[in-house]
């Protein structure tokens, strides 16, 4: 995305990494997409700034107007740095379900932000759906903009360019795509661009074990930050995914800690979620194929709790 303007020009181009030492012999290669590495530490980066151009594009946003969105932390840090780069104010609704670092990026990037309490620090349906409710009473306020990430089509548009450079990345060579849902506008946008190139490209969605509403399942509480929203994204497309992978906590963060000791990777939660169910389908598919996922974001965002504290 060099083609933007000043400190905007640096979202995308991350790298694409084979994981060295994680991968037992007889598997499939698992290459990760180090999403850390934009502005804000989150691939989320991408589709703020497509939310945003695309808003401005078609007068949603007008001069003087200002942002409105729900996050569970890091798409309200990528749209506070979005806005600060082009001026625009933003109000943001959050919880202290998610980490105090996104809380504080957030308000250092210049947004206002209200926080919702949650119960016991989990993410639960009740939670998601409570600051959705507030968020869009403040985008009734004239001028408002409702970024509105479950339903906003741009964010899915956002995705398109980690999808292509993946593909470009690995010279073709993508055999299966994971990752974990939250919005499902990642896996929507990534699937579309590499189905494009590759029809038989094949996908596969990950979800707490603790919430496996997309397999049929109840939700229920966990803390696996940014996905699992407890319900199905209203833009869920089950004919893009072949197959949903359910890890627990307690999975997804052994697995991040070890990212960080075994590769020298340093990730959130979801990110252990993504590469405990690659590497389950790389047993799967064996040696000669590529599985690729996501490093959603940087661990950078998770120092203070217990992620890594109990490490």
């Amino acid at each position: 995305m060099d083609d933007q303007p000043g400190i905007l020009g640096s979202v995308g181009g991350t790298p694409l990494v084979e994981l060295q030492r994680l991968v037992p012999t007889g598997h499939a290669k698992v290459f990760v997409k180090v999403e850390g590495q934009n502005p804000t530490g989150s691939m989320k980066d991408r589709m703020a700034l497509a939310v945003i151009e695309g808003a401005l594009a078609s007068s949603r946003l007008e001069p003087g107007g200002r942002v409105v969105e729900y996050t569970g932390g890091s798409t309200g840090t990528s749209l506070a740095f979005i806005c600060a780069a082009r001026g625009i104010p933003i109000s943001i609704v959050t919880s202290d379900a998610f980490s105090q670092e996104k809380r504080d990026q957030m308000r250092a990037l210049g947004a206002d932000v209200v926080e919702i309490k949650s119960e016991g620090g989990k993410t639960t349906r009740a939670l998601i759906e409570r600051m959705i409710d507030v968020a869009t009473d403040l985008s009734a306020d004239p001028g408002a903009f409702f970024a509105d990430q479950f339903n906003n089509p741009d964010a899915a548009s956002g995705y398109a360019s980690l999808g292509r450079e993946i593909w470009d990345q690995s010279d073709g060579a993508v055999d299966a795509f994971v990752q974990s849902v939250g919005t499902a506008q990642c896996i929507n946008g990534v699937a579309r661009a590499l189905r494009s190139q590759n029809p038989g490209a094949r996908i596969f969605a990950v979800e707490p074990t603790e919430s496996p509403v997309l397999s049929g399942g109840v939700s229920g509480p966990h803390k696996i930050e940014g996905v699992g929203p407890g319900f199905v994204p209203p833009l869920w497309d089950k004919g893009l995914v072949e197959g949903i992978d359910t890890v627990s906590t307690s999975e997804a963060k052994a697995m991040t800690r070890r990212l960080a000791r075994e590769e020298g990777l340093f990730a959130g939660t979801s990110s252990g979620a993504n590469v405990t169910a690659a590497i389950s389908l790389a047993k799967e598919l064996g040696p000669g194929k590529t599985v690729v996922t996501l490093l959603c974001d940087s661990g950078l965002k998770y120092l203070s709790t217990d992620l890594f504290s109990s490490s």
